[in-house]
């Protein structure tokens, strides 16, 4: 069995990230694959560079291929003679340094590389069908299928208008968001090992359009699910969801108090003492408000049921807290002020009791 450097045949540094890696392994995909290289080994180079990225990309597998390091090491320093097979090396079968090796059990399939895709030295560390479909792994135990994986969530800003999020409202949005790649069903593998299409990702990119609907009595800060919008799952695993968390804008007129909405009206003095009443704008449009004989500056007047929504869709809602905010008159002419100049002795004079 020949001992495989998958660091050599992606062309990287042992301490690559996974963006170099992924980098490496498209360009050498593209260089070796069946249909561009026209060589006599085109098979097995394209296979060897889905190998490697296999093993390379993914965590768990590059940390067991680099903690055996030591071993591959010691195998290629080895005197002359006792390297000709890394399996036999290995397990043990044959002049290992420091004596008889028996700790770890191996059993090839008989039918080689052709049954899985993938070489004899991946299979001694990884199992015979490690590649994605259960098997053997290297302590001779069975390897679990992979687990369907929920796909990731997502969550975006949005920008509601108080009135918007008071009746509900709709959005369109173009995001980015991934459907499972046909060439290989969303496993990431193909016939020939990582699928290049998708990078072993087992998804595509691509740019979509969707409708949300923003419920009546949204908030600052809630949170609308759009279900199955997220990335896409892998293994047969569902897709994840988007979040739109919610900003509400600042309203000129309204602000929200709990269930309550406060506002203010400007109720003329006169109105203010002798009583009447004053239209008022609210979110459903407009009313009448009676105001009081004697209503002082200030006093907010509560109109029940005309607040923010208490329920989903907006069936029950809280109340309007109205404050009075009395005007006083400009540009009087002389009769007005004569006439409050009488009103001001006359007060004047009941208070003193004459």
């Amino acid at each position: 069995m020949e001992f495989k450097d998958y660091y050599q045949t992606l062309g990287v540094a042992r301490g690559a990230d996974e963006k170099e890696i992924k980098k490496a392994y498209r360009a050498m995909a593209r260089k070796y694959h069946p249909d561009v290289y026209s060589g006599p080994d085109a098979d097995e180079k394209f296979k060897a560079v889905n190998e490697a990225y296999q093993v390379l990309s993914d965590a768990d597998k590059r940390s067991r291929y680099d903690r055996f390091g030591a071993d591959w090491e010691r195998y290629q320093s080895a005197p002359e003679g006792d390297t000709g097979d890394f399996q036999q090396w290995y397990t043990g079968r044959a002049g290992a340094p420091g004596g008889q090796r028996t700790r770890y059990s191996y059993t090839t399939s008989d039918m080689g590389d052709d049954a899985n895709g993938f070489s004899d030295f991946f299979d001694l560390l990884f199992g015979s069908q490690a590649g994605g479909r259960g098997g053997r792994d290297f302590g001779g135990s069975y390897a679990p299928q992979p687990q369907p994986r929920r796909g990731e969530d997502h969550e975006y800003p949005i920008d509601v208008t108080l009135r918007e999020a008071f009746s509900g409202t709709t959005r369109t949005f173009e995001l980015s968001t991934a459907d499972p790649c046909r060439d290989c069903g969303g496993t990431g593998l193909n016939s020939y090992g990582v699928c290049p299409t998708c990078g072993g990702n087992g998804s595509v990119p691509r740019r979509t359009k969707i409708e949300v609907t923003i419920p009546p009595g949204v908030r600052e800060g809630s949170r609308v699910r759009v279900a199955g919008k997220g990335s896409p799952g892998r293994n047969g695993g569902p897709a994840g969801d988007i979040y739109l968390k919610v900003h509400l804008r600042k309203d000129a007129r309204f602000e929200i108090d709990g269930h309550d909405l406060r506002t203010e009206v400007e109720v003329p003095l006169y109105t203010a003492l002798l009583g009447g009443e004053v239209v008022i704008e609210t979110l459903t449009g407009k009313l009448a408000l009676t105001i009081a004989p004697e209503t002082q500056n200030g006093r907010v007047i509560r109109l029940r049921g005309q607040g923010w929504p208490t329920t989903v869709r907006g069936e029950r809602r809280g109340d309007l807290l109205v404050r009075v905010k009395v005007v006083l008159p400009t540009e009087l002419d002389d009769e007005e002020r004569t006439l409050i100049q009488q009103l001001a002795e006359h007060r004047q004079k009941a208070k003193v009791g004459v």
